[in-house]
């Protein structure tokens, strides 16, 4: 930090100008070079004039101290303070501030000796000036007819020597507000566009305002907060400091350097809190009483408050701040209680009003902070609202339970401080009227021997009833019910009335509005000291949305209970009409040179019949036709059209056409006259006298060849879905087989996984069918055991062995 001497101390001669300093270059006996020498000259006496009227004063005030303190005149306390200051060395400004830090022990004097303590060479300059500084700047703020004059003064006298290049004197409004009280060394035009900041605004002086040891900025770039001259000095350092006396913060000083600065001192940063306190003094308008007096007259904003206080319905405290002898607040007194006042530890009002707060509540200073809410009020002017908050903020001997709304703020000097103390009855009160409300449930009493009936308000609405009609005795209840709950009713009244008993009871009530509500009735007798009958209490209760909803969750269940009779009977039929095609056990077909074997497999479940289909026969011309297929969905609708897309296979491979041209026509039929289902199918035929197998597919799995101990995919062709466009061309091919080889035609359902991918599930399949052995029923038996398939769909296997 820059701590060089910018001015010359008061009293100092003015410096000479600098050996590289520009100066005009005019002759002396020229008008121009007259004029400038006159200019100067004149300059120089008026700073040395300045230095010499501000430090006149604190000269002065010193004689005075001399004057007190050695009971002499003040001829001869100047002659004491001339030779004192010859015998010590220093100027006479300089001893004559180090009289008044002598006498005064404030707050400047506190700063001085914490700079003097950490200063490299305390009989040195630097230390020396910085008492100097302070006195004068305190000497010039002092005198200062307004805040921008006090601006001048700590910007000339006290913070230039810190490096500082600008000050901003701010006056904070009780409503968080602040307003530019002055400032210096800012460009004219920021004064007039920072001359107010609305509350909660963030700026670099709110955070000083906010935080309670202000707000120390090494680079206001970094930042990034918004505050006066930050286009001038955007990368300088910052510091706002609380502007505070008494405990009470008047405004913010904040001060700006020209370029990032590290940390301040320790020392300069008590220097810097030292010139805020002299601004709270010029900046206070009205000084609180000081506690030192044992009896501080009230100012009439007190008595105001006083008489504020005894309006309020609720319980209030009127503080007035408590200072100790060095001007600290320390503590609020409780000036005035208002009438409405109920200590929570049940003392007189006379006994907690004039105690300290403190005092009569030492618990408000714990973890509640009370006190440190009302000290902040006092002190920024910002009001303080808390609800619910616990009683034992203030004494212990309050139950746990027991809470308040808080409210504090500022008037003038003092503070009001208002609970409103939560009645526990009145709480429950409240809660049961809202649960009454909200469950629709009103009560009443009824004495049997005068007649009285007492309603609430929620049975009335319950009725329909208005608030001044009179309420309905509970022997007329039946003349205001269904007919049809007569019965119920009077066995209510037997129960509660004769057999003096609780009873409850259903019934319809008919509103005078013609509006029919469903209502529960529960009641019980009250009878006296001598076990008789004098009077009945219940409640009614608006069931109306549970009886409807009753209503309506019956006949959902016989909706449902109806539909899935017919979905049993649908997938009944469809799983009848499928075992009636393709049952699960059927005769292998006996062809020379070639076993033929297939297994089917259905849904577990029997709401998921689906449309797989196989088919294996012997055509006319001797070819052996090999099919399997799957349609899309489950249920009847899947089964019928498995039905026709079938049996059409097999009349359309009766005209010798080859697969592609069978898959070709099948396509049409699945699109025009199945009602447009899609499926996927394979078909082959298969030639026994020269062992070769034409297949063609549409949209399915290509066969499986098991040749020796491999197995492997059929190479797959081009072939769409069934059914997806009115006409589709197939592909088809043709593979050699030979004797031994096994050809495996199937299903989805043999392979298809949730959790894997159908390339995953088919290498399981073919890993499968190469450990296979034996004969080719106990090869399709071990394929469907070992299937991985959890899609619980059915399954058709068709399996050729060529011998």
């Amino acid at each position: 930090m820059n701590t060089h001497e910018a001015d010359a101390p008061a009293g100092a001669s003015a410096p000479p100008p600098a050996a590289d300093a520009v100066v005009p270059q005019a002759s002396p006996t020229s008008s121009v070079g007259r004029l400038a020498a006159t200019v100067e000259r004149l300059r120089r006496e008026v700073r040395a004039a300045q230095a010499e009227a501000e430090g006149r004063a604190l000269v002065e005030l010193a004689k005075g101290i001399l004057v007190e303190r050695l009971g002499c005149g003040p001829a001869q306390a100047a002659r004491q303070l001339a030779e004192l200051t010859e015998q010590a060395q220093l100027t006479p400004l300089e001893f004559a501030v180090d009289v008044i830090n002598q006498a005064a022990r404030d707050r400047v004097a506190e700063v001085t000796e914490a700079f003097l303590s950490v200063a490299a060479d305390p009989a040195g300059p630097v230390a020396e000036s910085a008492a100097v500084r302070l006195r004068a700047a305190e000497s010039g703020v002092l005198a200062a007819h307004d805040a921008q004059a006090m601006a001048d003064s700590l910007l000339d006298h006290a913070l230039r020597p810190l490096g500082a290049v600008a000050v901003a004197i701010w006056s904070a409004g009780p409503d968080g507000s602040l307003t530019l009280a002055g400032s210096a060394g800012f460009p004219p035009g920021e004064a007039a566009r920072w001359r107010y900041v609305p509350p909660d605004v963030v700026t670099v002086a709110r955070r000083g305002l906010t935080e309670p040891d202000g707000q120390w900025l090494p680079s206001l770039a970094e930042s990034g907060l918004p505050t006066i001259g930050r286009r001038e000095y955007a990368d300088g350092a910052r510091i706002a400091v609380p502007s505070g006396t008494g405990g009470r913060i008047h405004g913010v000083l904040e001060i700006a350097w020209p370029k990032p600065e590290g940390p301040l001192p320790r020392p300069v940063v008590r220097q810097v809190e030292a010139l805020a306190e002299l601004c709270a003094h010029t900046l206070e308008t009205s000084a609180p009483p000081s506690g030192a007096d044992p009896e501080p007259a009230l100012l009439p904003d007190v008595v105001e408050l006083m008489d504020l206080a005894d309006g309020l319905h609720d319980p209030a405290l009127v503080l007035v701040p408590h200072l100790d002898d060095a001007g600290r607040l320390v503590d609020f007194r409780i000036q005035h209680v208002n009438s409405r006042f109920l200590d929570p530890a049940g003392r007189p009002r006379a006994v907690v009003g004039g105690a300290l707060l403190l005092e009569a509540y030492p618990m408000a200073a714990g973890g509640s902070e009370l006190f440190q809410r009302v000290e902040r009020v006092y002190a920024t002017g910002e009001p303080f609202r808390a609800s619910r908050m616990r009683l034992t903020a203030l004494v212990d001997q309050v139950p746990l339970s027991a809470v308040a709304d808080i409210s504090i703020s500022r008037h003038g000097t003092s503070v009001l401080l208002i609970w409103r103390i939560e009645d526990e009855a009145a709480r429950l009160a409240s809660l049961l009227q809202h649960a009454q409300r909200l469950g629709r449930i009103g009560g009443f009493e009824e004495n049997l021997l005068t007649g009285e009936i007492t309603w609430n308000g929620q049975l009335f609405g319950l009725y329909g009833r208005p608030a001044t009609s009179p309420p309905v005795a509970l022997q007329d209840l039946p003349a205001h019910a269904h007919p049809d709950d007569a019965v119920v009713l009077g066995r209510f009244l037997r129960t509660l009335v004769h057999h003096r008993r609780p009873a409850s009871a259903a019934f319809r009530l008919l509103r005078p509005d013609g509006v029919t509500r469903h209502i529960r009735v529960v009641a019980e007798p009250v009878l006296d000291t001598d076990d008789q009958l004098f009077g009945v209490r219940g409640a009614y209760q608006d069931i109306s949305a549970q009886h409807w909803t009753e209503v309506a969750l019956a006949a959902t269940r016989d909706q449902l209970a109806h539909t899935e009779q017919q979905a049993l009977e649908r997938n009944r039929l469809a799983l009848q009409l499928q075992h009636a095609i393709m049952p699960p056990a059927q005769a292998p077909l006996r062809v020379p040179g070639l076993q033929v074997a297939v297994r089917y497999r259905p849904a577990e479940t029997e709401n998921l019949v689906g449309g797989d289909w196989y088919d294996a026969v012997v055509l006319p011309s001797g070819l052996v036709l090999l099919c399997v297929g799957d349609v899309a969905g489950h249920g009847i609708e899947a089964a019928t059209s498995m039905v026709v897309l079938r049996n059409a296979l097999r009349g359309l491979a009766v005209t010798g056409a080859g697969p592609a041209q069978l898959l070709s026509w099948l396509n049409i039929v699945a699109h025009h006259l199945t009602g447009a289902v899609t499926a996927t199918a394979v078909c082959g035929l298969y030639d026994g006298e020269r062992r070769i197998l034409r297949w063609a597919r549409a949209g399915h799995l290509p066969p499986v060849l098991v040749r020796e101990s491999d197995a492997d995919a059929l190479p797959p062709v081009k072939g769409l879905l069934l059914g997806a466009v009115p006409e589709a061309r197939y592909e088809e091919t043709e593979v050699q087989l030979a004797a031994g080889d096994t050809l495996l035609m199937y299903t989805d359902g043999l392979i298809e996984r949730r959790d894997r991918s159908v390339e995953e599930s088919l290498t399981h399949l073919l890993d499968t069918a190469r450990a296979a052995s034996g004969t080719l029923d106990k090869q399709l038996d071990r394929l469907l055991t070992y299937s991985r398939s959890d899609t619980d769909d059915d399954t058709c296997i068709v399996g050729i062995r060529v011998g």
